[in-house]
């Protein structure tokens, strides 16, 4: 064999072996793990899933917004505990949307219809509400979206009144950021608030087709998203979320899918089509992430589905590049 031809017999195994090897670190999607729930009002039923959520001990919160109750699972979706009903008193609820956990296991609910947010135990007692119709510090119109950060702050995204509040892990006002409009740090119609693991907090700006980043005090950091269907293009993204690593995960609700991106918009993946099957959605509502990196998504279909990391291909040991070489 010639010189020539022996390097080319090299690089074409190893062109070979490099195709079997694992894709970069987020480049590809979760897989489908499971799913959980069908249409009622029963134990495990839903009736519009619009809002999902984990605590530290890995359990999973989901709001069953139309039959006005939190239902609460485990990471595999076996059926904990349920509280709520409909109403306006404490520990009620009406069409709720939105929910978030602290770091003690406390849960809170934005509960949207009756303009409050409303914080439980992990079992579903009671323990102190704010707000009130209004556009006033601490008042609501139409609260969708609720978040807490390290520190125990809690945003919420007042949906109509275009803006972001944030307040102590009691209901104390702290401040707020956002206006109707396009411009950076303006709104229409924000649906969804997450925080990452710097205290950043990003708003599923959804009418504007588009995320926008904040710090913890509400200044603006940066933006991506614009109207349409491709890769980091968004159709009324309405659900945000983020993981330990800083990744954030969008629910891209007409597009029918979930978008992944670096904490700066760099667009890393997605999955999701429009349908019934494993992994496919029927204009998914929300999505949280768990500790091991998890994806939750509750949808349209009456269920919430659990993605994980995918299992990467197998690659060769460096002993049998080696022979390659030989």
């Amino acid at each position: 064999m010639t010189s020539r031809s022996r390097r080319l017999g090299i690089t074409l195994a190893f062109l070979g072996f490099a195709s079997i090897l694992p894709r970069a670190a987020g480049a590809q999607p979760p897989v489908y793990i499971t799913q959980w729930g069908s249409p009622g009002n029963g134990d495990g039923e839903f009736n519009l899933p619009s809002g999902v959520a984990t605590d530290v001990a890995g359990d999973v919160y989901i709001v069953d917004s139309d039959n006005h109750r939190i239902q609460k699972f485990t990471n595999t979706g076996t059926y904990l505990t349920q509280w709520g009903a409909y109403g306006q008193g404490d520990g009620e609820l009406f069409g709720p949307w939105g929910v978030a956990t602290d770091g003690d296991g406390n849960v809170y609910v934005a509960d949207a219809n009756n303009n409050r947010i409303q914080k439980f135990t992990g079992t579903g007692a009671y323990l102190n509400q704010w707000g009130s119709y209004g556009s006033g510090d601490g008042e609501f119109s139409f609260p969708l979206g609720v978040a807490t950060d390290a520190a125990g702050n809690v945003y919420v995204a007042d949906t109509n009144n275009r803006r972001i509040q944030k307040f102590t892990r009691t209901g104390v006002y702290i401040g707020q950021w956002g206006s109707l409009g396009t411009g950076s740090g303006q709104f229409d119609g924000p649906r969804a608030v997450a925080t990452d693991p710097h205290g950043d907090v990003y708003v599923a700006d959804t009418n504007n087709h588009r995320i926008q980043k904040f710090s913890d005090s509400g200044a603006y950091l940066t933006q991506w998203g614009t109207l349409g269907g491709g890769d980091g293009a968004l159709f009324y993204p309405g659900g945000v979320a983020t993981d330990a690593a800083g990744n954030v995960f969008v629910v891209d609700d007409a597009n029918q899918r979930i978008q992944k991106f670096t904490g700066t918009g760099a667009y890393l993946t997605q999955w999701g089509s429009y349908g019934t099957d494993d992994g496919q959605f029927h204009y998914p509502r929300a999505a949280a992430t768990g500790a091991g990196g998890e994806v939750y998504v509750v949808d349209l279909n009456q269920r919430c589905q659990k993605f994980g990391n995918a299992t990467p291909t197998r690659a060769a040991s460096w002993g049998r590049l080696k022979a390659l070489y030989r």
